[in-house]
């Protein structure tokens, strides 16, 4: 959550089903524009925490999977 933060985004929080299936857990984050996060993402190959970070995900095998999904508010602010 503090990489997020780090680099100009907002971490909303992690996500688990209350019932059903627990197999899914979603991430909520947000930037200011599709570009604010294209550039966070770019520096993922960079930023020697991220790669850290990236490493305990793989290590652990604690994502099966990975999705995106980009929204917007349905209000205005």
């Amino acid at each position: 959550m503090r990489l997020v933060a780090k680099h100009g985004g907002v971490h909303h929080g992690y996500f688990l089903p209350a019932e059903g299936a627990s197999d899914r857990a979603e991430a909520l984050f947000s930037f200011e524009s599709l570009a604010a996060y294209e550039r966070y993402r770019s520096r993922f190959g960079d930023d020697p925490e991220f790669v850290a970070a990236d490493r305990i995900r793989d290590e652990s095998g604690c994502v099966v999977r990975y999705e995106r999904t980009f929204m917007r508010p349905l209000l205005p602010n």
